[in-house]
C-alpha cells in the first residue's frame, strides 16, 4: 500500500478536495484499496471542523463526497506513516520540510503536488477568499493532477 498525504495551509479548502478527488479516482479505477488517503493542514485552526462548505459544493457538484473529511494538522509522526506528503504550494512545502528536518528521518519523501503529479512548479492556488469559479478552478486542477498522480503509483 502506498500511504498519500495532501496538506494545504488549514485542511479546509484545498487538501480536502485533493484527498477527495484522489479517492474518487482510486475508486473508479479499483485501486482504491492500494492506498491510504488523508489530508491535513500545516495550521490547526480549523482542527474538528468539515471541509469549507464551497469545497464541499464544488466537490459534489462532481459526484465527489467530502462529508467524511475532517481537518487535522500535520503532526510529527505523519513523516512514518505515509509514503508520500504533498503539499498543496511551496509554502506547505517549507513548512513540511521544517517539521521533517527536525524528525528522525521518517519514510515520507515531501513534495509539491503539482510538481509530483504534472511536473509542472505550481502551487494549487488558495481559493478561500476567492469566488466559487476559483473552487472550480482549484478542483479541475486536482482532477487532473489525481488523474497523472494515479497513473504514476499504479504503472
Amino acid at each position: 500500500m502506498t500511504a498519500i498525504l495532501f496538506v494545504c495551509l488549514g485542511n479546509i479548502c484545498r487538501s480536502p478536495l485533493a484527498e477527495g478527488v484522489f479517492r474518487h479516482r482510486a475508486q473508479a479505477l479499483g485501486v482504491a484499496d492500494r492506498f491510504v488517503i488523508d489530508s491535513a493542514g500545516c495550521g490547526g485552526w480549523h482542527k474538528g471542523e468539515p471541509p469549507d462548505r464551497r469545497s464541499i459544493a464544488v466537490a459534489a457538484r462532481h459526484g465527489v463526497d467530502l462529508s467524511a473529511q475532517c481537518a487535522r494538522q500535520v503532526k510529527p509522526v505523519d513523516f512514518d506513516a505515509f509514503d508520500l506528503i504533498l503539499g498543496l504550494d511551496r509554502d506547505n512545502v517549507r513548512h513540511l520540510e521544517r517539521m521533517a528536518s527536525g524528525q528522525i528521518p521518517g519514510r515520507a519523501r515531501v513534495a509539491l503536488y503539482l510538481e509530483e503529479a504534472l511536473g509542472m512548479r505550481d502551487d494549487v492556488p488558495d481559493p478561500y477568499y476567492g469566488s466559487d469559479r476559483d473552487f472550480e478552478a482549484v478542483y479541475r486542477l486536482c482532477d487532473q493532477a489525481s488523474g497523472a498522480l494515479l497513473t504514476k503509483l499504479i504503472a
